[in-house]
């Protein structure tokens, strides 16, 4: 049984957001690794949020996965 288009489009759309907002962590930081224009504990705090974030997207879509097949 295939995925219905909608469905498709709604996944598609929710791996662009999560994509799009990992970036956002990384925007802070200059070069590599290294520290840029935000401080240590900003870079920290934006990390945290944007892949806590992600995560709980991720988690609630597996539950909603798992939750139908069974």
């Amino acid at each position: 049984m295939g995925l219905s288009q909608a469905w498709k489009t709604r996944n598609a759309l929710a791996v662009m957001l999560t994509l799009a907002s990992a970036s956002a962590a990384l925007a802070s930081q200059g070069p590599g690794t290294g520290p840029g224009t935000a401080s240590a504990l900003t870079q920290a705090v934006m990390a945290i949020v944007v892949y806590g974030a992600v995560a709980s997207i991720m988690g609630v879509g597996l539950a909603r996965l798992l939750l139908r097949r069974f």
